[in-house]
């Protein structure tokens, strides 16, 4: 019997591996096939802040971002970069890092930093997510949500890696509620709280181009050298980890401007308006990093002066040429700031010397080395101006009556600082410009600071001002009794804040922080003024 063999069947080709996408691909099917025309609403209806700025937007398929990062690589990067982050975190609190850095003193430039940048980080999230819903372009609204990410993640490792030291140090934890409430943080709380409440346009120049672009360097650098220098590897492992990221930011700020004033002539006159505008506020913002710099470092890096010669006049001058081809020039009042390099920082904590009973971190008058180093770094101002004041608040101090400013200063209506600078060309003369509106007479602190009220008078006269709420009485906690004889309305707005006068502010050498800091290392903190 003879067996049948089955005929074989032909044998099917093996299929051709999927061809990987190149990077440029992968970024276009995300930003672009991820977008559509609405159909059953008009694209007014969908995104109605786009018309509300007047900026016209004829081909959003003309925006660019350079590094055209998918999700997937996004995750990628940032989780390596989560996990070399809190190793060296874990690392630094193993080891008990806090007593590795300087001085005590560098530890209240942590207390400014925790109380009034994590804050900003945390509203720029909130900003960002915002306009990544209102732009119809799907390449901007892919940038947009993740430096929104970018900057939820930068909050949380920030309250991470200083963590540590609100286990030894007081200050720190209540950093939200003094976010909303202390009165010298209402400087970069109004900030983001004015770029958010603009539309969406002013927004992104306001932040990804005035603020990452052309100032984001004096608050990078001198933070996280500053720590460096001062043994504080927590701080600085956090500031590397976002370093990335903002490199995207300033990347996405340019971009965001030239994108802008290539899409329509009629474009260029409005985002000068807001150079003009963010520069200046952010400027008055940054005085925070030129008190820091010159006075909060025990080991300082540089001066204020030094920094905004470098990485404005220098940086920024070369930036400002190589837009004057759209039309754009050096922003308005950018040669007051120039002037002002010599004497912001001085004037500032001079400032917080004064209402030193009313801050949160201890203040100290510079001690006689220090001066010197400030004198060298200031030669045209310091011994002139300055030295003689400290010199003798400390004369009065030795003798038992240090100077204290018992009165609430006058805010500026726009940047919130009290009247501290000084006019143009005159340094000995404080800068006050008054401007009415609706029959009521409202205070600025500068030129600068005049001209945005002129511009927007009906959004800034809703400023809420701290020194203003206290006398009107809404500054105190409701089981606050005004009408007690003992009743003192000047504790009762700092219990407000979450400041408890003596203990949070102060004379530094009664601190908690400097006592603490002897018995735990035996070695003192440090901190004392100049001898009389």
């Amino acid at each position: 019997m003879t067996a049948t063999v089955a005929p074989t069947a032909p044998a099917t080709p093996a299929a051709a591996p999927a061809r990987k996408l190149g990077l440029k691909e992968s970024h276009a099917l995300l930003t672009q096939d991820l977008g559509w025309t609405p159909s059953y609403q008009p694209p007014e209806a969908v995104y109605p802040l786009t018309a509300f700025e007047g900026i016209r937007i004829h081909d959003w398929s003309g925006w660019e971002d350079p590094f055209r990062l998918t999700m997937d690589a996004y995750w990628k990067y940032q989780g390596e970069k989560e996990r070399k982050l809190y190793a060296i975190i874990d690392a630094f609190q193993q080891n008990n890092g806090q007593f590795n850095v300087s001085d005590a003193r560098y530890i209240q430039a942590l207390k400014l930093f925790v109380n009034g940048v994590i804050g900003l980080e945390y509203t720029a999230h909130r900003g960002f997510a915002m306009i990544g819903r209102e732009l119809p372009g799907t390449g901007a609204r892919i940038a947009a949500q993740m430096q929104s990410i970018d900057e939820l993640r930068h909050a949380q490792t920030q309250i991470h890696a200083l963590s540590h030291y609100n286990r030894f140090f007081t200050g720190m934890a209540e950093f939200p509620h003094q976010f909303d409430r202390t009165w010298y943080l209402s400087i970069p709380k109004s900030f983001f709280e004015d770029a958010i409440s603009a539309g969406p346009f002013e927004f992104i120049v306001a932040i990804s181009f005035s603020f990452e672009y052309v100032l984001t360097n004096l608050v990078f650098m001198p933070w996280m050298s500053g720590a460096a220098y001062n043994g504080d590897l927590s701080t600085v492992s956090f500031g590397f980890s976002a370093q990335s990221d903002e490199a995207r930011h300033m990347t996405l700020g340019i971009e965001v401007i030239k994108f802008l004033l290539e899409q329509d002539p009629a474009n260029v006159p409005i985002v000068q308006g807001w150079i003009d505008k963010w520069f200046w506020r952010g400027y008055r913002l940054l005085t925070l990093v030129a008190a820091m710099m010159d006075y909060m470092l025990p080991k300082r890096v540089m001066s204020w002066h030094e920094a905004w010669e470098i990485y404005f006049e220098q940086n920024g001058g070369a930036l400002f040429k190589d837009l004057a081809r759209y039309g754009i020039r050096m922003p308005a009042h950018w040669e007051v700031t120039v002037e002002e390099k010599t004497h912001a920082s001085h004037q500032l904590w001079s400032t917080f010397y004064q209402y030193r009973h009313a801050a949160g971190f201890p203040v100290w008058l510079p001690s006689v080395e220090e001066m010197d180093w400030l004198s060298a770094k200031y030669p045209d101002s310091f011994d002139r101006l300055y030295r003689p004041r400290y010199e003798h608040w400390a004369r009065m101090a030795a003798e038992g009556r240090s100077f204290v400013n018992g009165t609430l200063p006058q805010l500026c209506q726009v940047c919130q600082w009290p009247m501290l600078f000084t006019e143009p060309g005159d340094p000995t003369q404080i800068c006050h410009r008054e401007e009415k509106y609706l029959g009521e007479t409202f205070h600025c602190c500068s030129d600068g600071c005049r001209d945005i009220f002129r511009r927007e008078p009906e959004k800034y006269v809703h400023a809420h001002l701290p020194v203003h709420q206290i006398y009107q009485g809404t500054q105190f906690h409701p089981d606050s009794d005004p009408g007690a004889p003992d009743f003192n309305p000047h504790v009762a707005a700092l219990r407000y804040m979450g400041i408890e006068p003596g203990v949070d502010g102060g004379d530094f050498d009664t601190h908690a922080d400097a006592r603490h800091w002897t018995e735990w290392t035996g070695r003192p903190a440090s901190l004392h003024g100049p001898a009389a």
